[in-house]
């Protein structure tokens, strides 16, 4: 079976070929970098690093592009709070972030472009969108203002979400602004304002500004992918507005009957936390940092996945603990096949492998996929310790299985494994001299400490529990 996505932008499930053959070419909206990554940033991130990967097992060559917006209305407050320039506010948070990332398992894209290096190619853009009558600035009593996109000139505006210009009435959805002829209208330019700092201006025909936030991922997309390019991704919450904007602005700049702007449109769903929207103002929102005290990340990986991308994300404690429960047996039946060779290849025809693949290929169907691993694990569990190398193959396709299974099974905690040995010795001279009590309350005692046993005819072995 061949790959098959659902588009947002037809709304059905379609064959994929890449428009270059053997190549396909994505972008995925990244990170507004003026504080540290929450879960719903790793949702959206671990959904692509998926598609990434599938796309690199399937055989093509991906040209992934990334984006990190670095200027922003928050980025300038929040650097003014902390009494820090913008470029060493959005280090450090460019910083978090990797390391975040790094732990989640995630694969560097091919590109991770920033905003602020891209300025000349958004200001080109905009002047086409000026050329072509999409685009005015405006003016006010202090000379001219910001440069704004006109909505109602781009005929099919919100194709891709769905949204009607009738639906997107001034005050629900869409701020109204003085300086703008509809307020449906949108900013491709913001001119300076006085007391904003000199790093987020930049000289332009229009005057000192910095660009709108939709104007930088058209132009980041465009000039490293090309136009067409196969897919864009990002959360369900960038349908309305920005990935319409983002299709007004490349198409506009196009002009009729020009080639296109992205074939196929992807969108993961809502995080909830305990049945509810993440919020700060809930006192339910988390970084990626915050769970990772608790939690490794390959645990948090594992949870994220066992979810269609597509589908609405529940995140609990209890949840968390429960995936971390199920991670722990396929480690287990790996841990219990012992040393194996790595599989050269996988093969796809195998039935366990074309099962696997066959959900892949079904819009990226990853619970299907991990029920594949599980039956797996179960097959090694009954003896078919040759299965373990399979199991660690296709683990390896979503970027899981991959640490030594007695190191992830026995990691973490800060535990003293010198003295769980001694301890695991004395509980064996116990049952020698069949002081029972004694072994069971040594047993117990580790536990409590959050050390299990497992008692086999090869002796005892202990993992974290």
């Amino acid at each position: 079976m061949s790959l098959r996505i659902h588009n947002t932008l037809t709304r059905q499930l379609e064959d994929f070929a890449p428009i270059e053959p053997g190549h396909v070419r994505m972008y995925v909206c990244g990170i507004t970098v003026y504080d540290l990554c929450h879960l719903g940033h790793a949702r959206m991130i671990l959904a692509f690093d998926m598609v990434y990967r599938w796309l690199l097992a399937s055989g093509w060559r991906v040209s992934y592009v990334r984006n990190i917006t670095d200027i922003e209305d928050k980025i300038i407050q929040r650097a003014i709070e902390r009494g820090q320039t913008i470029r060493q506010l959005t280090d450090e948070m460019i910083a978090a972030m990797h390391r975040d990332f790094g732990a989640l398992g995630v694969l560097q894209p091919t590109h991770e472009p920033r905003a602020t290096d891209y300025v000349p190619q958004m200001l080109e853009l905009i002047e086409q969108l000026q050329a072509r009558g999409l685009a005015y600035q405006a003016g006010g009593a202090d000379g001219p203002g910001d440069v704004n996109f006109a909505v109602r000139r781009f005929p099919g505006y919100g194709k891709l979400s769905g949204k009607s210009l009738d639906e997107l009435r001034a005050g629900e959805r869409v701020a109204v602004l003085g300086d703008k002829e509809d307020p449906l209208d949108f900013v491709l330019w913001k001119r300076a304002k006085p007391d904003e700092p000199d790093e987020a201006k930049w000289p332009s025909r229009y005057g000192p500004g910095r660009p709108g936030w939709h104007i930088e991922c058209s132009a980041m997309s465009c000039a490293l992918l090309g136009e067409p390019f196969d897919i864009h991704g990002g959360g369900m919450d960038l349908q309305f507005p920005h990935h319409d904007n983002e299709i007004a602005q490349s198409e506009g700049a196009q002009g009729p009957g020009g080639p296109g702007f992205v074939r196929t449109w992807m969108h993961n769903g809502f995080l909830n936390v305990d049945d509810t929207k993440m919020s700060k103002s809930l006192g339910n929102f988390f970084t990626i940092a915050d769970v990772l005290k608790h939690f490794d990340g390959e645990t948090l990986r594992f949870f994220m996945l066992r979810t269609h991308y597509r589908s609405p994300f529940n995140f609990s404690d209890q949840l968390l603990e429960e995936t971390r429960t199920a991670l722990k047996r396929l480690y287990t039946a790996l841990d219990a096949a012992g040393e194996m060779a790595p599989l050269p290849a996988i093969d796809w025809a195998e039935p366990r492998a074309a099962a696997f693949k066959a959900a892949m290929d079904d819009d990226f169907n990853t619970p299907g996929a991990m029920a594949v691993l599980f039956d797996l694990a179960g097959s090694v569990n009954r003896g078919a310790a040759a299965d373990a190398a399979l199991l660690k193959a296709l683990g390896g396709v979503l970027g899981l299985l991959q640490q030594r299974p007695r190191d992830y099974l026995q990691g973490g905690g800060g535990l003293d494994e010198a003295a769980i040995t001694a301890r695991i010795a004395a509980r064996a001279a116990a049952k020698q001299a069949r002081d029972f009590a004694l072994a069971d309350r040594i047993r117990a005692e580790l536990l409590a400490e959050g050390v299990e046993l497992k008692d086999s005819a090869q002796g005892t072995i202990w993992v974290k529990a």
